[in-house]
């Protein structure tokens, strides 16, 4: 056997090897930068099933595992109202963590209601209401969410009512980045439906953790896409609510198309909820009609 020739020719067989390994593994690396990431992500917020949670047909605990499985949706935003003696239960959170991670489901956020006013006009009675928020915001945290969305209700004329929300969400606020957790306001009706108005009162909080969650369909005589403008600076999660779709599968309420290049061009690119509030489709047809109009315009505009 003539050693020399064999190990030149091993040496040779290795280069080739390298270099093939070395091109693969440039090829494999122009694949991954010729992949964008998406422009955005989708959730699904439990009040698009509130019929079938309130009929008792769905309960909360089976609701991260029906978004993805019926849904092909892996995140979720849920409301307090169909867990709301729940939040101090360690044994009942516990389940839902589980059941969300068994099934690879992110829990992004908690809507709470019903809790109270953050800008009663009575200091007792908005001091109970924020620290009536105070075990939501541990539950967000035990259940791994970024944030609570709270309301902005209050009474009196819109400097009074704005002084009052400020000094309420402040304060929750201020416990909420103790925990690590967002506190974000939904155009939920009342002066929060106009979004100069809500945008001071963020503003003037003016803590990083403060921010608002715009709702493409919570707007009466306001304009909605000047509303989400204005909202979306301090934005760290939107609601794609809708209601009905025409032939072409377009929400025939909000030009989804405008209404998503405001959101993008504010530089959001965190989660879209879908939030189906219509009655012509059924719940489950409203959610896919919803996400497949997302999933369209996501491709359009990327």
């Amino acid at each position: 056997m003539n050693f020399s020739v064999n190990r030149r020719g091993f040496l040779q067989q290795s280069a080739f090897a390298a270099a093939g390994l070395g091109l693969a593994t440039l090829s494999e690396n122009r694949a991954l930068a010729d992949e964008k990431p998406l422009l955005f992500k989708i959730s699904l917020a439990e009040w698009s099933l509130h019929k079938t949670l309130f009929s008792g047909k769905l309960s909360n605990l089976d609701f991260a595992q029906q978004a993805t499985t019926e849904y092909g949706i892996d995140a979720v935003e849920y409301v307090n109202q169909f867990f709301k003696d729940k939040a101090k239960d360690q044994k009942y959170l516990a389940e839902m963590k589980t059941r969300a991670a068994d099934q690879g489901v992110k829990n992004v956020l908690i809507m709470i209601d019903d809790e109270g006013n953050l800008g009663d006009p009575d200091s007792a009675r908005r001091t109970k209401a924020i620290e009536r928020h105070y075990p939501w915001v541990e539950a967000a945290k035990f259940l791994g969410c970024h944030s609570i969305r709270v309301n902005a209700y209050s009474k009196g004329t819109p400097e009074e009512q704005a002084k009052l929300v400020t000094d309420g969400l402040r304060r929750l606020t201020e416990f909420g980045a103790s925990a690590g957790i967002g506190v974000i306001v939904e155009n939920h009706g009342g002066l929060s439906s106009d979004g100069k108005w809500l945008s001071s009162i963020i503003k003037a909080v003016n803590l990083p953790n403060c921010g608002t969650l715009p709702d493409f369909g919570n707007f009466t005589d306001y304009d909605r896409y000047k509303g989400v403008q204005e909202m979306m600076p301090f934005a760290k999660g939107v609601s794609a609510k809708s209601h009905d779709f025409d032939e072409r599968g377009n929400e025939t309420h909000t030009d989804f198309r405008r209404m998503l290049k405001i959101v993008l061009d504010a530089g959001f690119h965190g989660y879209l909820g879908v939030e189906y509030e219509g009655s012509k489709l059924s719940e489950p047809d409203g959610i896919r009609a919803t996400k497949k109009l997302l999933e369209q315009v996501r491709i359009e505009l990327s």
